[in-house]
C-alpha cells in the first residue's frame, strides 16, 4: 500500500512532467488533465515554485524554470 507523501510525490513529479512537456501550461489545464481539485493542483504547484522548478509568468500559467533536475 502506497502512503499519502508517495503518491503526492508521484502526482507531483507527473505534473511537472507534463508542464515541461508542454512547455506553459494553465492550473484549468492541469485540473482537467489530472482529475484532481484546483485547490491540491495549487498545492502542488506550490511545492514546485517553492524548489524553483516552475513559475507563473502570469497569472493562471505555468512553465518549468531552467533548473536541471534528474527525475526517476
Amino acid at each position: 500500500m502506497r502512503t499519502s507523501t508517495d503518491r503526492m510525490i508521484t502526482r507531483v513529479k507527473s505534473i511537472y512532467l507534463y508542464i515541461k512537456e508542454k512547455g506553459t501550461v494553465t492550473t484549468r489545464e492541469l485540473v482537467d488533465e489530472f482529475g484532481i481539485t484546483q485547490r491540491t493542483i495549487q498545492r502542488d504547484l506550490n511545492v514546485l515554485e517553492y524548489n524553483h522548478l516552475v513559475h507563473s509568468p502570469s497569472r493562471g500559467k505555468w512553465t518549468t524554470t531552467r533548473k536541471k533536475v534528474k527525475a526517476s
